[in-house]
């Protein structure tokens, strides 16, 4: 791992960062951020650590049967946040012993050091509450995350390989989430689209897509569907680059999708732009998005 063993840590330093703006109700009489919600920045931090991880922390914990708890957290205030202040907290996994995990942090404004903490968790039996050794697994994830490998592990490929993992994430967000039929969801489109899957470091279905091949060299998206918990980390964005890569191997010129409109400034973001008016497709609103490739 890095070593953050320094003075005065830059936020270069960290590979994971959080970006935050102080609220009206965060700060004291003073107008400064009051000291204790320095540790609620932290905590939110860490929540989106592991989305960054491609964990959705509840289901990897329980797949790994255990919890972690916080068994010691410790700050150092160098300098002040003030309201409306863009922050950013970093944190890191410093050390990793038989049965805990250290995290440090640091908070910045700009270049300035505002706050940097340490945060000790233990791995436990969430029954007993005994602590247990962290599996092997998730120390290695973060091992890795650390050292700056991918969290993603994507495969690509054809429905008889990869369907029975693309549909139990399309169940759990078209069909549970958003209600839409389990008959409608599933076409025969699927056995002859080119399908990408990605799965986190503990072996689940995070985020899927597929490509069909349309008219007059146009590669149509579809079928994107990402876990609810980890959607805005990335996973998305690595399906459909994925799936862009096909699609200007076999020399498609455009790409377009219905995207949910509720989905729509997530492929602004990526390149893709709006065509024609809002529609109705299964009960959401939608609208048509295309790339040029």
């Amino acid at each position: 791992m890095t070593d953050l063993i320094a003075l005065k840590p830059q936020l270069e330093n960290f590979r994971f960062s959080q970006r935050l703006r102080v609220r009206w109700a965060e700060v004291d009489m003073q107008k400064i951020v009051f000291n204790a919600h320095y540790l609620t920045y932290f905590d939110t931090a860490i929540a989106d650590y592991w989305r960054t991880l491609a964990l959705p922390y509840e289901e990897t914990m329980q797949a790994l049967g255990g919890e972690l708890h916080m068994k010691k957290s410790s700050l150092e205030h160098h300098a002040s946040a003030r309201f409306d202040d863009l922050l950013d907290v970093a944190l890191q996994c410093q050390a990793m012993g038989p049965s805990s995990i250290v995290f440090r942090g640091a908070i910045f404004h700009g270049d300035e050091l505002l706050v940097t903490s340490e945060l000790l968790y233990v791995f436990a039996d969430p029954i007993t509450q005994r602590t247990r050794p962290v599996p092997e697994v998730l120390r290695q994830i973060l091992l890795n995350f650390e050292d700056g490998q991918a969290v993603l592990t994507l495969k690509t490929g054809h429905w008889v390989d990869l369907g029975w993992d693309a549909m139990e994430i399309r169940i759990e967000v078209f069909v549970d989430e958003q209600l839409i039929p389990l008959e409608l969801e599933n076409d025969d489109d699927d056995d002859a689209a080119f399908h990408a899957v990605a799965y986190n470091g503990i072996g689940q279905v995070v985020a899927t897509g597929r490509l069909l091949k349309g008219q007059q060299g146009q590669g149509r998206i579809g079928r994107m569907a990402v876990k609810r918990v980890l959607r805005g980390s990335g996973q998305g964005a690595a399906v459909l680059a994925s799936l862009q890569a096909e699609a200007t191997r076999r020399g498609d010129k455009e790409l377009a999708l219905h995207a949910q409109t509720s989905a729509q400034g997530f492929y602004e973001r990526l390149g893709f732009k709006a065509r024609g008016d809002v529609f109705d497709e299964v009960g959401l609103s939608h609208i048509e998005m295309f790339l040029e490739l």
